[in-house]
């Protein structure tokens, strides 16, 4: 299909909060062109396109600027969200990658499989009601939480306390973001104090765990991690730790719900739970859209790509783009590699931790809730940017 000029080309105004990324309107979008007009910029909504712009030598990370879009352009939270290793670049983003790396280690966190395990199953045995559960606070929430509170050694019962301040923080990736910037901003504070602690008690008592491994990281050609570097890193690796994965069991219900042969699958053979992590994440992954910004303008397929143009990437479209994939939901297909951790340089730093964790809850529940079906309650975030349940009351036939 002939590229259309920029202002032929379809227009998606993502700053509706009702605006659905994964609508009609999207996919239509997609069937006219490689790409939509938005308000932010340019939306990239193709499979082959999304993969060679998310490489190309003239883009950097452009979520750097997704607070100053939405007029926030000074203190904490602005702060923080520069400070991220995702919006840093060249060898500045390479030194802290280096320098984080072994903390994410699968041997670290391989070992902690069957603690995971334990906690999946310790969970569903915990739901209030035998054949139903409100599946975001009685296991997605939970299992994200204290996951995160598994990895950092800490007492399991704090998991609320990273529950409460890390869904705040998650206000942030939503079109609100001026709106809710009092709270954010409070729960960060919260989260610094709180690490500080961990951080100073590990040097002081250091232990062979994951926040050992960062406090005490350090190469010869990189040096360490300075006390603000330690800070920033962890509140975003418990904030990014526990979003994703909680915001990602949800969406995969959801997912199930609508494929029960797959789910069924799933329950006979454990071994595909990396897989349903994978087909879960193509199709519906809670990380909407990937963000890049040009560093210099250059022609990509007939547009005229300008320096400081914003391009969102949107995920889902591209991993159901029907030029790449098949129709359908499928546990046992040959799959391209999806985007839900984004791609290139920028591949997010968590994914094994996301990847190990949810390919063992996703087994266990699918033996122990059969039949599942959506209940009417749910509630949602916006379909944009970061996106899951906030509530979502699931039937089953209990195993």
């Amino acid at each position: 299909m002939q590229t259309l000029a920029t202002d032929e080309a379809p227009v998606l105004d993502v700053t509706d909060p009702a605006f659905s990324i994964t609508s009609d309107a999207v996919h239509d979008a997609r069937e006219q062109s490689w790409y939509a007009t938005t308000p932010y910029g340019l939306a990239v909504l193709r499979y082959d396109e999304m993969s060679r712009l998310l490489k190309h030598p003239r883009l950097r990370q452009g979520s750097v600027a997704w607070p100053a879009h939405n007029g926030v352009t000074e203190g904490p939270f602005a702060r923080w969200w520069a400070s991220w290793i995702l919006n840093k670049e060249g060898a500045e983003h390479h030194r802290l990658r280096r320098l984080m790396n072994p903390a994410f280690s699968p041997k670290l966190i391989g070992g902690l499989v069957p603690r995971f395990q334990a906690l999946a199953t310790e969970l569903i045995d915990g739901f209030a009601e035998p054949d139903r559960c409100e599946f975001v606070s009685e296991f997605a929430e939970p299992y994200a939480a204290r996951v995160i509170a598994i990895m950092l050694g800490i007492s399991e019962d704090e998991w609320p306390i990273i529950a409460r301040e890390s869904v705040t923080l998650g206000l942030a990736m939503g079109v609100t973001i001026a709106d809710d910037l009092p709270q954010i901003e409070g729960a960060l504070e919260r989260l610094y104090a709180y690490c500080d602690e961990l951080i100073a008690d590990r040097r002081a008592h250091p232990r062979d765990d994951f926040v050992t491994a960062l406090v005490h990281a350090a190469r010869a050609e990189d040096g360490r991690l300075s006390d603000t570097e330690l800070r920033d890193a962890m509140v975003l690796l418990i904030f990014g730790g526990f979003d994703t994965t909680r915001n990602q069991l949800g969406l995969a219900m959801q997912t199930f719900s609508r494929h029960l042969d797959q789910w069924e699958l799933l329950a006979e053979r454990p071994d595909l739970g990396r897989a349903a992590v994978e087909e879960v994440m193509r199709v519906n992954p809670t990380v909407r859209w990937v963000t890049r910004e040009v560093l210099e303008d250059f022609e990509f397929q007939g547009v005229e790509l300008r320096t400081g143009t914003t391009l969102h990437l949107f995920s889902e479209s591209a991993g159901t783009d029907p030029r790449t994939f098949t129709a359908g939901f499928d546990l046992t297909a040959e799959r391209k590699p999806h985007f839900g951790f984004g791609g290139g340089a920028h591949h997010c730093l968590g994914h094994f931790v996301a990847r190990s964790d949810m390919s063992e809850a996703l087994p266990l529940l699918a033996r122990r809730m059969r039949d599942i079906r959506l209940l009417p309650g749910d509630d949602w975030l916006p379909d944009s940017g970061n996106t899951g349940p906030t509530r979502l009351p699931v039937g089953f036939t209990p195993a």
